[in-house]
């Protein structure tokens, strides 16, 4: 089910409908939950290292970007152990990501510090990476400063919500771009928060939502209008314009 463009209160209807479960079965699983800030519903999904791993996919089962949580799902060997996933990164036409991405610890894309147009090279921009249970997000440059290892994951996108507890620099406090968009944050006990708007969101009031109600200090935009979540233990799968690379948020106590 999609709600891309339906009125704040309607959506927010949609998502506590959807909790229910559509079979009345136990959604204390799932480990998202609906939420509304400043009037604005968004689905809020947390990742704990303790309980979750995350990884990057980008292919299907042919070798060439999935573009879909549809068939994300169908090229998993067991897609029962994934809690959620997510859209997770900006791409090309072909579905390629065009910065710096490492799935299972192969760098198929180096660290893009060009300037440009969008909202990529709206810098700072950064990077959401991980190994094991320590996950983070770092600017672009402070990335390229100071981790010297290959990550297991890593996806670069922009621009940084939050840098060090302060709003981008190019925010505004709740400005007059809103669109469906997702990001993912970093807690003090290493926990990952990833949102995804209901109804459209300015850039400003997601990056305070982090703030704000989940205090994280460093926070990453992983794309809009195209965003999606997959949320199996609620009967979610969105779908529409085609993706590029995927979040996925695995069950650790089922995790190979």
């Amino acid at each position: 089910m999609t709600w891309k463009g339906v009125p704040a209160l309607a959506a927010l209807a949609l998502v506590l409908t959807a909790c229910s479960g559509a079979d009345g079965g136990d959604t204390l699983r799932s480990p998202c939950e609906p939420v509304l800030f400043e009037d604005s519903p968004l689905t809020h999904c947390l990742a704990d290292p303790a309980r979750h791993r995350i990884f990057m996919a980008l292919d299907g089962l042919d070798g060439k970007p999935a573009r879909s949580l549809q068939a994300l799902a169908g090229s998993l060997p067991q897609p029962d152990q994934v809690a959620f996933a997510m859209n997770g990164g900006m791409y090309d036409e072909a579905g390629k990501p065009i910065g710096y991405y490492v799935e299972g610890g192969d760098r198929r894309r180096t660290l893009n510090r060009k300037e440009g147009g969008g909202n990529f090279h709206l810098l700072p921009n950064g990077v959401f990476y991980g190994t094991g249970d320590q996950w983070r997000i770092r600017t672009t440059d402070d990335f390229a400063e100071n981790v010297l290892r290959r990550p297991e994951f890593a996806s670069q996108s922009g621009p940084m919500l939050l840098i060090d507890g302060k709003l981008h620099p190019a925010l505004d406090h709740d400005g007059t771009s809103r669109k469906i968009r997702n990001a993912v944050g970093i807690d003090r006990a290493g926990r990952a928060h990833f949102v995804i708007s209901e109804a459209p969101v300015s850039f400003g009031k997601l990056a305070r939502y982090f703030r704000d109600r989940l205090e994280v200090s460093n926070a990453l935009f992983l794309d809009g209008s195209v965003s999606q979540l997959w949320d199996p233990a609620r009967g979610r799968m969105d779908g529409g314009v085609e993706l590029g690379p995927l979040i996925v948020v695995e069950n650790r106590a089922k995790a190979s």
